[in-house]
């Protein structure tokens, strides 16, 4: 902070901004993937980033938010689409009469309910993706595109913005500050022209910085989502002061390839230990962030897993951020929406282990060959069994406790039997435990972990 209490445009101030508290105890939220791309909503569903061969990523890209990049790649299956479906002539442009007629039927206050039921405590929605199309009326345009193809004609990062703080969720906003194919034209078809294609002129440099500050002026976002880099005569330091000083309990995310952020953003991966820095996972629930008609059942998360990834995250200070990729029109699909009923579900039941905990000692366990994580709030520990168990007798393994501890397993009534097993720690379950998926074992005072020898 500076000698008024204001930060300022230096690094060494920046660094000084403390991680607000509510985006730590949040744990939750939901990324919204939502454009052009979700018109012809096309990918070929070939993995999860990260299992797929990435000599060939962007040519079998199975991101339908990339589909302006994939399509120019020859022979690729989107191209191959693409041809098939629209003509090879066929501007992607042009898909925004459609968008723009469909998106008049969009109801934010029904995603900002269904976010809310899923647990969600913050929502971040894409405001510009790399295909350079804004989801709000910017008075900034775009000198390499028309005006009847610059962005949404509806404002629909500020409806959506009004009708996620109206359920009392924060709202973020994300920005593809790196890429912008309609200042660089050249597709993306392999690793090292990622970040070689980030526009470096003057001209995109004064434009990425002049959306940041639209957006910060005019939404007020609790979070700035930034991807892919920025140019480098861009103006962030200012914007980063600017920003902090107008909402200080807001974060900067570490996209925008400077060494200043609040926490880090892992793609399609986790962290395998505690991570003393707040880190977020983000993902889809299929292989995809953009709506994709080519994904089924089979290439989403079923429910368990999805709950089990939360719990993980959580137990090693991370922030799960799920991806929905709604249609043109605003509608999400039966297979999405079954992913966030099942996640609230649950969440209604052992949030109190997820929300506004913190890591115990260890992040990992087993109970009777059952995967544990443990999270810990004020003196109770969380231990969280992953699968179920095979009841009544169930062993926790390398936990000591002391003889005032008091056991119950969330969801059910009354306490657990238990006691001490050398090293471990015996729990006489109740033979109907509560729920499909993981369950919830508390124990206070928090007892202590012991080291084997």
């Amino acid at each position: 902070m500076g000698r008024e209490g204001k930060y300022l445009p230096v690094r060494e101030s920046l660094l000084r901004h403390p991680l607000p508290e509510w985006f730590d105890e949040a744990k939750l939220g939901i990324f919204v993937h939502w454009g052009l791309y979700s018109v012809p909503a096309f990918a070929p569903p070939t993995g999860e980033l990260g299992k797929v061969d990435f000599s060939q990523w962007f040519r079998i890209n199975p991101y339908a938010e990339w589909y302006l990049n994939t399509m120019k790649i020859k022979d690729s299956p989107t191209w191959e689409h693409h041809v098939k479906t629209y003509r090879a002539d066929f501007d992607y442009l042009n898909f925004a009469d459609t968008f723009n007629r469909e998106v008049r039927k969009w109801q934010p206050e029904q995603w900002a309910r269904v976010f809310k039921e899923a647990g969600a405590r913050y929502v971040v929605l894409t405001t510009k993706h790399h295909d350079g199309f804004t989801l709000w009326p910017s008075r900034v345009p775009n000198p390499n595109r028309k005006p009847d193809r610059q962005g949404s004609q509806r404002d629909l990062v500020g409806e959506l913005a009004a009708a996620v703080r109206g359920q009392g969720m924060r709202m973020g906003l994300y920005y593809s500050g790196g890429l912008d194919w309609s200042f660089v034209d050249t597709p993306v078809r392999g690793f090292p022209d990622l970040f070689k294609t980030v526009p470096q002129s003057e001209e995109y440099a004064r434009y990425a910085d002049a959306h940041w500050r639209e957006l910060i002026e005019r939404f007020s976002p609790d979070i700035l989502w930034n991807d892919i880099s920025y140019p480098k005569k861009g103006d962030l330091l200012n914007i980063f002061a600017d920003y902090y000083n107008k909402q200080p309990d807001g974060l900067i995310n570490n996209r925008f390839g400077v060494e200043h952020a609040d926490f880090t953003t892992p793609e399609y991966q986790t962290y395998a230990r505690i991570t003393e820095k707040k880190w977020e996972a983000c993902r889809g629930l299929g292989f995809s962030f953009g709506y994709n008609k080519a994904e089924g059942p089979e290439h989403v998360l079923p429910a368990d897993k999805l709950v089990d990834l939360l719990v993980d995250i959580v137990s090693k200070n991370g922030n799960l951020l799920l991806n929905v990729g709604p249609k043109p029109d605003g509608t999400i699909s039966d297979l999405q929406l079954d992913r966030l009923r099942a996640l609230g579900g649950w969440l209604a039941v052992n949030g109190e282990a997820i929300y506004a905990t913190k890591p115990w000692v260890r992040a990992a366990g087993r109970a009777s060959g059952v995967d544990v994580r443990f999270t810990r709030k004020g003196d109770a520990v969380y231990a969280i069994l992953l699968d179920r168990p095979a009841p009544p007798n169930v062993v926790l393994e390398s936990v000591w406790a002391g003889e005032r501890m008091t056991v119950q397993v969330l969801g059910a009534p009354g306490a657990v039997v238990w006691k001490q097993k050398g090293k471990d720690i015996e729990l006489t379950l109740p033979a109907r435990l509560p729920g499909d998926y993981a369950y919830v074992v508390k124990m206070s005072p928090a007892p202590w972990q012991v080291v084997r020898e």
